[in-house]
């Protein structure tokens, strides 16, 4: 075999292997990856069925109920409102009305199963979209609630 072929095998070989690489990354890129939603896209059906998924918003105040280490709570944009149940042992920053990220699956019953759940004092830890939906709503709550002059 001539050094020009062997050259070529070579090369053509090493394209091969790091064709191989690449599409294993990829991959194994798109399956942990998740996407987050706010309450109002997952019950406008816009969240995965299948695959988990992070829902951010508040945790309305009054929701949580506890028994033992199952919990569960609803999470709101202000808009739209959804039913959480989240089995361990929630953050210490985790309160009512406060931001929190769930991660975990929609069941049949259109209850979000949470795998795991962050909490944090704002709107901080919340998606960007979520962060914007409680924005607008508050601006439009405080439209509506001028005081008559």
């Amino acid at each position: 075999m001539k050094a020009r072929h062997k050259r070529l095998a070579l090369i053509l070989g090493g394209l091969a292997v790091l064709g191989i690489a690449v599409t294993m990354v990829l991959t194994a890129f798109r399956d942990n990856l998740v996407f987050s939603f706010t309450p109002s896209d997952v019950i406008a059906q816009k969240a995965p069925q299948e695959r988990a998924f992070r829902v951010g918003g508040l945790v309305v105040a009054g929701s949580v109920r506890r028994e033992g280490i199952r919990v569960n709570f609803q999470v709101t944009d202000t808009v739209k409102t959804i039913p959480v149940i989240y089995q361990g042992i929630l953050p210490d920053l985790f309160r009512e009305g406060k931001g929190v990220v769930a991660q975990g699956k929609l069941g049949a019953d259109g209850v979000f199963q949470a795998s795991e759940v962050l909490a944090k004092h704002d709107e901080n830890y919340m998606p960007p979209d979520a962060a914007h939906a409680i924005e607008q709503a508050q601006k439009a709550q405080r439209t509506l609630v001028k005081p008559s002059t």
